[in-house]
């Protein structure tokens, strides 16, 4: 996966009205808000610690974000689909991430909190991350995903999987990690995203995002979660922080609308005030970051049928050719190939086959989770 941006998002939270309360140095006596704590006796013993795998020490202080964690983004690394499935693979595997991590990228640390190999073996990533995990308070602020480093748990997969699929030991692995992040952190299976659901990037790849739905199906599961908790739509709640292919959609959206943005994937101040004016017009709360709440995306995004043309049917058109439909072509018409390609996005996320773009399909469609899904077996 490639990084673009400084590791602690320090910016980002300081510019988000967080102030001086949204990092804390680790170590120092720091006062948590309120906030979701884990079971006493919770066993995380199967996490290979940071001492476990020979980490090196940080290079600089690492910090504890002070805003509540609300979602997990899952990667994969970009490295080799190794036929090596051992422990001490894996342990290499943290090795080299993290040396790739301080030595190429001039970071502090290992960017993401953990990883997880083709064995299925799962490592801590930036030290810290298992200690926050136990306490299930505050997670370390991290590097994976700039934007949302200080809210979101990121997990790293060995391989590569754009024309691949990952491993089962890994997938196994996965819904383990994935569960407990959602135990210790007051997590749901519909709180689990995509690196490129908030920037450019092609990861996790086509193959591993077309797994998600599943995935997420079992992480239902394992938590033993009511339908009745699981919202009927959850949104990528893409901000200005963020950028990538859900923002671009979003920016043909508010120009179908009549905004005059650029369509680019870039969060400029042109599409915050956009969405903010949207909001406003519409009754809905303004965001103070231009966050595309619910109902900011369930009034921007019109329903589509088979005779829809213009700059929804683009987007819609746009996001699929993004997410691996390479037969769908970017036209304004809704042809055959895109009818297809919906009807696939729909039968992953266990909504009805009729080829149209109703709310809930604009939900699956940019990335986010429907109520339905965990409804299949």
């Amino acid at each position: 996966m490639h990084f673009e941006h400084p590791e602690l998002d320090r910016r980002t939270m300081l510019r988000a009205g967080l102030g001086a309360a949204a990092v804390a140095v680790v170590g120092s006596d720091l006062a948590f808000p309120a906030a979701a704590r884990a079971a006493e006796g919770t066993d995380l013993d199967w996490i290979i610690s940071c001492d476990e795998w020979g980490a090196r020490p940080p290079a600089d202080p690492l910090s504890v974000s002070a805003i509540a964690t609300n979602k997990i983004i899952v990667h994969h690394m970009a490295f080799p689909n190794v036929t090596d499935y051992s422990e001490e693979h894996a342990k290499q595997l943290a090795r080299d991430c993290q040396n790739l991590h301080m030595d190429g990228n001039g970071w502090s640390d290992t960017g993401q909190h953990f990883t997880v190999s083709r064995g299925g073996y799962v490592a801590e990533g930036r030290h810290g991350s298992l200690e926050r995990l136990a306490a299930g308070d505050r997670q370390m602020i991290s590097a994976h995903c700039p934007g949302e480093n200080g809210r979101a748990i990121g997990i790293e997969n060995e391989g590569t999987y754009v024309t691949e699929t990952p491993p089962q030991e890994l997938l196994d692995s996965l819904v383990k990690l994935c569960t407990a992040v959602c135990r210790q952190y007051g997590l749901h299976a519909h709180d689990i995203f995509g690196h490129w659901d908030f920037r450019e990037t092609q990861c996790p790849g086509a193959l591993f995002y077309r797994e998600f739905p599943a995935l997420r199906r079992q992480v239902f599961r394992a938590l033993d979660t009511d339908l009745a908790d699981v919202p009927a739509r959850r949104w990528p709640d893409i901000w200005r922080f963020v950028g990538g292919p859900v923002v671009r959609v979003a920016q043909y959206l508010l120009s179908f609308r009549g905004y005059t943005v650029p369509v680019t994937g870039v969060f400029d101040a042109a599409t915050v005030a956009a969405v903010q004016d949207w909001q406003y017009r519409n009754g809905i709360p303004v965001d103070i970051d231009a966050t595309l709440t619910t109902p900011t995306w369930e009034t921007l995004a019109p329903e589509l049928d088979k005779d829809a043309t213009g700059i929804p049917v683009t987007a819609v058109q746009y996001i699929l050719n993004h997410k691996g439909y390479a037969e769908v072509t970017v036209t304004g018409v809704f042809d055959y190939a895109t009818k297809k390609a919906v009807q696939d996005i729909q039968r992953l996320h266990g909504l009805q086959l009729d080829g149209k773009v109703s709310t809930s399909t604009w939900c699956a469609v940019v990335g986010g989770v429907v109520r339905q899904s965990f409804q299949r077996h």
